[in-house]
């Protein structure tokens, strides 16, 4: 098997989570699969960096010395808002010939203005969702997952998102059965679908202003099984469908029934994770009445079915 070159660039004001945290991954990788990956990280001029959190990183190397890597690692930081030409130089001239590109964080800030994301499906962190759209209109921005995979580029969201997403490449290469080593010596939940979404349904909310309102989103994830059709919810919040439907969004950013269709979904998903509960009781607990309606909604948003989400994301060791 030949050794694949993961090269991790440093710059100041980067986010030491997002280089540290894939970093581990390969590390442990190549721990698992000796001679799989040849780790290395460089600077511009192969000097020191100082992070956001002021952490200083010394570097293997410069990147003119640099090998040239089966995989380009770009993390993200605060460090990326004015990013040295001369990096985004090099980047432009290296990227369009690495195997595989790979961004985390506002990572895809850099390989954008390097024009290595034109015409293609990425993400970054939900909080520069947007500049990157607004700054860089060929490239299509999708804000929702944890990472995004289109062809050889790679980009995933905020710091631990990085970790999910090595984890991915790892399986690719090396099989699930590394993958899932690396993960429980990490102690981390082997590794969430690229498409799950970045929030939580209570976090991919907002919080309402109006106290009613707050305690019917506390209900509902509180009581995913009960009935939560608008008529219900409203009559709870002492309100008209009509008048509560259209407050909660107003408050929100989100209809009750998609706040409701997510708080489901996480809910059947710690389930699956977390018990040895049947597909039908998770289907039941978790308010979709049958194991279908339960397999059709997971599909829908997941890409995946309960069965094999088990399969792929409960620990060996489940309570």
């Amino acid at each position: 098997m030949a050794q694949r070159t993961v090269l991790l660039i440093l710059f100041d004001g980067v986010q030491s989570l997002d280089v540290t945290g894939p970093l581990e991954v390969f590390a442990g990788a190549e721990l698992q699969a000796p001679g799989s990956y040849g780790i290395r990280t460089a600077s511009l001029d192969g000097a020191p960096v100082r992070t956001s959190s002021g952490l200083t990183l010394a570097p293997d190397t410069s990147l003119a010395a640099a090998p040239a890597p089966h995989t380009l690692l770009v993390p993200g930081g605060q460090g990326t808002r004015s990013p040295a030409p001369a990096l985004t130089d090099w980047l432009r001239r290296h990227g369009p010939h690495t195997p595989r590109l790979v961004s985390v964080c506002t990572g895809a800030i850099l390989l954008a203005e390097a024009g290595l994301l034109d015409g293609r499906r990425v993400t970054t962190h939900w909080a520069y969702c947007d500049k990157l759209a607004r700054d860089h209109p060929s490239v299509c921005v999708d804000p929702d997952p944890i990472y995004v995979r289109d062809g050889p580029v790679a980009t995933s969201a905020g710091v631990t998102a990085g970790i999910d997403l090595a984890l991915a490449l790892v399986e690719e290469d090396l099989g699930r059965e590394t993958a899932l080593t690396v993960a429980r010596h990490l102690v981390v939940f082997l590794r969430r679908p690229g498409n799950q979404a970045q929030f939580s349904a209570q976090l991919a909310a907002q919080t309402a202003r109006r106290e009613p309102l707050r305690d019917i989103q506390q209900w509902i994830t509180e009581h995913p099984a009960a009935d939560l059709g608008v008529e219900t919810l409203a009559a709870r919040a002492g309100l008209s469908p009509r008048h509560f439907a259209r407050a909660f969004r107003a408050e929100t950013g989100t209809t009750p029934g998609r706040y409701v269709d997510r708080v489901r979904l996480e809910h059947a998903r710690r389930l699956l994770e977390d018990t040895t509960s049947g597909i039908e009781e998770v289907a039941r607990a978790s308010g979709y009445g049958t194991p279908e309606a339960m397999r059709r909604a997971f599909l829908r948003t997941l890409g995946t079915a309960p069965t094999e989400y088990r399969r792929r994301f409960r620990p060996a060791h489940t309570p």
